[in-house]
């Protein structure tokens, strides 16, 4: 397993990854990108069963689905980074013919993407469809999937959070990046959550709080508890709480970098943040 200051500085190379691939096209999502980024680093190098190589079935590996697709740079970058297709490959983002199109798809056929995702509230539906698969292969290995808190708003998601419960999903592992923050202003403001943990609670799920989620520390032992609740009858669900533009200053804490690109001199100022640690593309 890799060091804890291994996986940091993979970290700080993906928030430049983001940047620089959200900077250079003018287009994309770097707020929520950044916050997510201690949860992707934890989740592909140090939680998630891998196999060497892809194919879409994924039996015996766990899998993961992210369902707020609009943060594909950091998927991309994490993604690229261990190995998935080449780190080249990301100066490709969002560009014509490009197999890294703003939110994710399948018919590029790039590695590591099992779903077309971005249509929000429909991540839940499909992580629980791949759970169930898991178990009628008789594979006993786990699902992983991201959702945004904003995009509980959307109705589908309890219908399906509904079902996971009531017929014991207990392989699947869904965590909600709860930054407070979405498009058009903070959550609370849109239309309010209420209590998010004590709503999972109630249908019926099996939920942990991570309240440090740009904690790689943090992140990476809740990650591990919510795998040690597993296989015991629920469906398990993390909140995690983030800051959306998390590592760079002045991103940080408001909904307006959710999908704005940064400028040349706001890149050299968030680039400066975050020193090259890898190796940019």
């Amino acid at each position: 397993m890799p060091k804890l200051e291994d996986l940091q500085q993979i970290v700080v190379q993906t928030r430049r990854d983001i940047l620089r691939m959200v900077h250079k096209v003018n287009s994309g999502h770097p707020g929520g990108s950044l916050g997510c980024t201690e949860f992707f680093v934890a989740l592909y190098h140090e939680i998630m069963q891998l196999k060497d190589g892809f194919d879409m079935d994924g039996i015996g590996e766990d899998l993961f689905f992210l369902s707020n697709g609009h943060i594909s740079p950091v998927f991309y970058s994490v993604l690229a980074r261990k190995g998935y297709f080449p780190v080249e490959e990301l100066n490709t983002f969002r560009l014509i013919d490009s197999r890294l199109q703003g939110h994710p798809t399948t018919h590029e056929g790039l590695p590591g993407v099992r779903v077309a995702s971005g249509s929000l509230g429909q991540g839940m539906s499909v992580a629980i469809g791949a759970a169930l698969a898991k178990k009628l292969n008789g594979d006993d290995h786990l699902i992983f999937s991201l959702h945004g808190d904003g995009e509980l708003q959307e109705g589908q998601n309890w219908e399906a959070i509904m079902y996971a419960s009531g017929n014991k999903v207990d392989n699947l592992i869904a965590t909600i990046d709860r930054n407070g923050q979405q498009i058009d202003g903070p959550t609370e403001k849109v239309l309010p959550l209420g209590n998010v943990k004590e709503k999972f609670e109630v249908f019926g799920w099996d939920v942990l709080e991570i309240a440090n989620g740009n904690d790689l520390k943090a992140v990476i032992a809740g990650l591990k508890e919510a795998k040690s609740r597993t296989g015991k009858g629920k469906p398990v669900c993390i909140v995690m709480d983030t800051v959306m533009g998390h590592g760079v200053d002045f991103m940080m804490h408001t909904h307006a970098w959710h999908g704005k690109a940064p400028n040349d001199e706001q890149l050299e100022t968030a680039l400066a943040q975050n020193p090259e640690t890898l190796g940019d593309y």
